[in-house]
């Protein structure tokens, strides 16, 4: 069963601010690799019908375009937080009568196991394995080592705050490979779709980065302005952690649950584009709204994305 774990859902709803209508830089990059998804999947349905028949093809954890088939049914589960927003994620999907595919959500942090074992046939995530299952031990603690001062998030600045936070990401990787080992049928298919920092580069070096470290610059400039304590500010921490490339590859080979099939990078599709600031503002309040929420007040989140959006005009 699932472990506990702290939860950090994207901003729900349909609104302005949420993630359905802020997600677009993530969908691009998921949309990049269809095609390449869609024929594993293939290939993997087809070993698998041969040797044993199946009848039910389960995929979790979002459903998956692989056109007509021979089986008689298709099952697709959707796994996030039981305070995700499950009920907006439905209502966007095809009505039933258009759908090729049943649906179920399965509540539960993937840190731990969400389903039964030898259950599904095609694991699949997108953007998730970053986000740690609570935020690393001590890097909120001013007599620690580890103590990231003032910085909200793993920037690779502070070597014991590092470590740390790879400590933390190494046991929630293992977790997760696990969990979906027991899960996954014999032969078959994770993919794992995300973000890795190339070798040698660290979080503070990439743009995502950047904007993170302006976001605790705006923190900072709150407590100044006395709108958050000290306190607050020492003791928050966003529990994200990009691994490099040969980190990532290092961790899946060392847990030995699956065989690497394929690993490369890709190109996103906006990697060379201008994003404007009112949509990277937006993009990243959708993120990083409901961490802010939980640690501090509503009222803050905006003023915080307000202090944001006004950096970003200044610096571009």
């Amino acid at each position: 069963m699932s472990t506990s774990s702290q939860s950090y859902p994207m901003s729900g709803g349909e609104d302005l601010h949420s993630y359905i209508h802020n997600s677009s830089y993530q969908k691009a990059a998921i949309d990049s690799l269809q095609e390449k998804r869609r024929l594993y999947i293939l290939e993997k349905i087809d070993l698998l019908s041969l040797k044993t028949g199946l009848s039910t093809f389960t995929i979790a954890d979002f459903g998956c375009s692989v056109g007509p088939n021979t089986f008689h049914a298709f099952l697709v589960c959707f796994n996030d937080q039981p305070n995700n927003d499950f009920n907006t994620l439905f209502r966007t999907q095809p009505p039933s009568s258009e759908r090729e595919y049943f649906s179920v959500g399965v509540p539960g942090s993937f840190y731990g196991r969400v389903l039964p074992r030898n259950s599904i046939h095609v694991g699949h995530t997108s953007y998730t394995i970053h986000w740690l299952s609570k935020v690393p031990e001590h890097v909120c603690e001013k007599k620690s080592p580890a103590w990231n001062k003032k910085y909200i998030q793993c920037n690779n600045l502070i070597e014991e705050a590092a470590k740390a936070y790879k400590i933390q990401f190494t046991k929630d990787m293992s977790t997760f490979l696990e969990a979906r080992a027991a899960e996954i049928v014999p032969g078959g298919l994770m993919i794992l779709q995300g973000q890795c920092l190339p070798d040698g580069v660290l979080m503070s070096e990439t743009w995502e980065g950047i904007v993170i470290d302006t976001i605790g610059d705006c923190l900072m400039d709150m407590e100044k302005s006395e709108l958050i304590s000290e306190e607050k500010l020492e003791s928050f921490s966003v529990p994200i952690y990009f691994p490099q490339f040969s980190e990532l590859k290092g961790e899946i080979e060392q847990n030995g649950s699956f065989a690497i099939e394929l690993m490369q990078t890709i190109s996103h599709p906006f990697q060379d584009m201008h994003l404007t600031n009112d949509f990277t503002t937006s993009t990243f309040r959708a993120i990083f709204s409901s961490v802010i929420e939980k640690h501090l007040l509503s009222f803050l989140a905006d003023l915080r994305f307000f202090c944001v959006s006004f950096l970003f005009l200044n610096f571009f």
